[in-house]
């Protein structure tokens, strides 16, 4: 057995990633002000933030579907609470988490080329893109997150 500070193998450490990726995603939702959550773009274009974290959501459904998952998480509707945004991407996380473990096993996954590594960058890539959108959003909308928050999305030793 190994020790607490020994290294974690590639398929560990990869779906600790993801989960601490996940857990970045519920620290900021938990720092949007509330009162932003439903607004609609200043240009009158585009998501809201809670759509954007349904969307979020949506595409992880998505691919899970299309590798044949089950069972699969339910949908969240785009004008959803924070609470139940939040339990949408805990529940599609670990749905995520789960199919990964597998295929990063077997280094395929299904409809997407070249492996199970370049899939896993994929997931965290698209996510992020959304993240960044939202805290552009949210300020857009007057209702900025903190300093201290944007620091905070990027502690991953912490979340």
């Amino acid at each position: 057995m190994a020790g607490k500070d020994a290294p974690l193998g590639p398929v560990e450490a990869t779906l600790r990633t993801f989960a601490i990726h996940n857990r970045i995603h519920l620290y900021l939702l938990d720092n949007l002000a509330p009162e932003a959550w439903l607004l609609t773009p200043p240009d009158g274009k585009g998501r809201t933030l809670a759509a954007i974290a349904a969307h979020i959501h949506s595409v992880r459904l998505m691919w899970l579907k299309a590798v044949k998952f089950a069972p699969l998480p339910e949908p969240v509707e785009k004008d959803a609470a924070v609470a139940e945004m939040k339990a949408a991407l805990e529940t599609s996380a670990a749905a995520m988490s789960t199919f990964l473990a597998g295929a990063l096993e077997t280094g395929r996954v299904p409809n997407f080329k070249p492996d199970a590594w370049a899939f896993v960058g994929y997931l965290i890539a698209h996510e992020a893109h959304h993240r960044g959108q939202m805290t552009q959003l949210a300020r857009m909308l007057m209702y900025p997150v903190s300093k201290s928050v944007n620091f905070g999305l990027w502690e991953w030793g912490v979340r």
